[in-house]
């Protein structure tokens, strides 16, 4: 969608309408909520509290559909498969990824449209996070 701002052409932004940042909050803390019961995929998170893993992810999904730079602000260049090179990522764990990510996305209750672009994005992410076989 097109609008006009004080004499600008602006578009907004999938982060704009999907509800800003609160909806991707939401997404990220859905989605630790089932990181924390999930025997394969727990413990390629070191720290205690999931907290500063849904911190980063927030502000990751945040930037990368358009809102605040918060992220490389704070962490620099995303480097996804670097930052995550030095775990085991096999199809296995790609796959609970993705269930997790899913049953997130769905808590949303985004419009379909909304929805399949969101998913197909973090689909090709997880596909694209794996380095190993297994």
């Amino acid at each position: 969608m097109r609008e006009i701002r004080r004499g600008t052409l602006s578009e907004e932004t999938f982060f704009d309408q999907v509800g800003g940042e609160p909806t991707f909050r939401r997404l990220a803390h859905l989605f630790y909520e089932g990181i924390a019961e999930d025997e394969l995929l727990r413990p390629m998170y070191p720290e205690d509290d999931l907290g500063p893993a849904e911190e980063r992810m927030a502000l990751f999904l945040m930037q990368y559909w358009g809102g605040p730079r918060t992220y490389s602000d704070r962490r620099g260049h995303p480097r996804l498969r670097m930052r995550h090179a030095p775990f085991k990522v096999d199809r296995a764990a790609h796959d609970a990824w993705l269930k997790h990510m899913r049953a997130a996305v769905a808590g949303l209750e985004l419009e379909a449209d909304h929805e399949r672009q969101l998913l197909d994005y973090l689909t090709y992410a997880a596909s694209s996070m794996i380095n190993t076989e297994g």
